[in-house]
């Protein structure tokens, strides 16, 4: 999960697939991508199931890709990370759209939902545990993977996501916010929890210090979720929700999220704030500007 949605050019792919590109110049008019970047995602993209090579012409041959059940279901992800880009990082070359809900005609906004009981959802209402697959040393990514070569980052937009990616493109961050969340606030207990380089843990704390998603004091020396770090749980919940149903490991969950207070497990669901119903990913749009 953290190879797919920790790379920029797979997420931006990803959501043109989801707005019905197909074709290899679809996605090259609608993309700042070059010819290089665009067949790797692509390639890799079709070898992990999310998009569907299909011929569609023989002579000469032409190819589309299709998107799959597995891609398609990357939407709550998508609108969550739109979502917090849109309301809390300013610095956009360009102003995010807002979104209409289809289905009541009104701009909305996305509100974390549980599944099981329907409430509304926030920071500190849902409690992480590892479950039979899972454990840091496990979710932790290799430092380079084929989605994130030299030419890859060479070659990022580094701007559609900005802060998203400070957070899902770096080997420890991913894994030092979902500590956050958890509880752990003490720079010595996150090199404990995550046994991560020291440098590499103070580099990553920095940024989010300068992001604004962690916030510190002289006195105590300890990192605190601000309400900018707090809002960006469901991204994490809806990205960990769509790699346990698309990668599922034969021991079981890697993580079990539970509903605090309710005692049921807790399930992702994104509803609209105007009429209250479950959104599903075709009655989405951007307001056109």
């Amino acid at each position: 999960m953290l190879a797919l949605v920790g790379d920029e050019w797979t997420l931006l792919v990803m959501q043109q697939a989801l707005l019905g590109a197909t074709r290899y110049g679809e996605f090259r008019t609608r993309l700042p991508i070059s010819n290089s970047v665009l067949t790797r995602r692509l390639g890799s993209l079709t070898e992990d199931g999310l998009l569907q090579r299909h011929r569609y012409q023989e002579r000469p041959p032409r190819d589309e890709y299709l998107i799959t059940a597995r891609g398609r279901a990357l939407w709550p992800v998508l609108l969550s990370i739109w979502e917090w880009e849109r309301h809390w990082v300013p610095e956009h070359r360009e102003s995010l759209p807002a979104m209409r809900h289809l289905r009541c005609g009104a701009d909305f906004t996305p509100v974390l939902t549980c599944g099981s009981c329907d409430a509304p959802t926030t920071s500190g209402e849902v409690t992480a545990v590892w479950g039979p697959s899972g454990g840091w040393h496990r979710s932790l990514p290799v430092v380079t993977t084929r989605r994130r070569s030299e030419d890859d980052r060479r070659d990022s937009p580094s701007g559609q996501f900005p802060e998203t990616m400070s957070v899902l493109g770096n080997r420890w961050a991913f894994a030092i916010l979902v500590a956050a969340f958890t509880g752990t606030t003490r720079f010595s207990d996150f090199q404990r929890v995550l046994t991560a380089p020291p440098a590499s843990l103070a580099d990553r704390l920095q940024t989010f210090r300068a992001n604004g998603i962690l916030i510190t004091t002289d006195e105590d020396r300890q990192y605190r979720l601000t309400p900018k770090g707090a809002a960006f749980l469901p991204v994490l919940v809806t990205a960990l929700a769509w790699a346990q149903r698309s990668f599922p490991a034969v021991e079981g969950p890697a993580v079990l999220l539970t509903h605090t207070g309710h005692g049921h497990l807790f399930s992702p669901v994104l509803t609209c704030d105007q009429c209250g119903e479950r959104l599903t990913g075709a009655a989405v749009s951007a307001v056109e500007s």
